[in-house]
C-alpha cells in the first residue's frame, strides 16, 4: 500500500491523526527527524489513541536516510507550489507521499528534485495560505485509495 512521509513534523496532534489514518487505510507512516516533539508526547498519544501501537511507523534520522529507503519508488511532494492537482494524477499502490512541516512546508530543494508531475497540490482559494497537515494527508490518501477502489477496505 502507500507510504506517508511527514518531513520534520512539528505538531503532535497532526502526527497522531496521521497515525490513525495510516492504520485505517493500511498505509505505512514515516517520520523524518528532527521532530518538533517527542514521540512520547501526550498530545501525540491522545490524537493517535489506541492506534499508535498498530501503526507501521518508521523513524528516519534525516531526509537523506528517508530518501535512500525509498530508492526506486515513485514519490510525490505535496506542496502549495505543486504543478499537478492531487485528483488528476493516476496513483499506484506503492506510491510515497511526502508532506512538509506545518510552519514552512517542504524545502524547495526537495520539491525541485522531483519531476513536476510529482509535485502535487490540493485546490484552495487564492486568498489563503495552507491547509491543516492532517487534513491534507487524509484528502490525498483517500483520493489515491479511491483510485485503487479502496482495496482491502470494507
Amino acid at each position: 500500500m502507500f507510504d506517508i512521509v511527514l518531513y520534520e513534523p512539528e505538531i503532535p496532534p497532526n502526527t497522531g491523526n496521521a497515525m490513525r489514518l495510516a492504520v485505517n487505510t493500511g498505509t505505512r507512516l514515516h517520520l523524518v527527524k528532527p521532530l518538533g516533539f517527542s514521540i512520547a508526547h501526550k498530545q501525540l498519544a491522545r490524537a493517535g489513541m489506541d492506534y499508535r501501537e498498530l501503526t507501521q511507523m518508521t523513524l528516519h534520522e534525516n531526509w537523506s536516510a528517508c530518501e535512500a529507503y525509498f530508492v526506486g519508488r515513485r514519490m510525490f511532494a505535496i506542496t502549495t507550489r505543486g504543478s499537478m492537482r492531487h485528483d488528476r494524477v493516476p496513483y499506484a499502490k506503492d506510491d510515497v507521499f511526502i508532506f512538509g512541516p506545518e510552519s514552512r512546508g517542504l524545502p524547495p530543494t526537495l520539491i525541485e528534485a522531483l519531476p513536476s508531475e510529482q509535485r502535487i497540490r490540493l485546490p484552495m482559494r487564492t486568498t489563503t495560505r495552507s491547509l491543516n497537515l492532517s487534513n491534507t494527508v487524509a484528502v490525498v490518501i483517500y483520493e489515491a485509495w479511491r483510485q485503487l477502489d479502496f482495496v482491502d477496505g470494507a
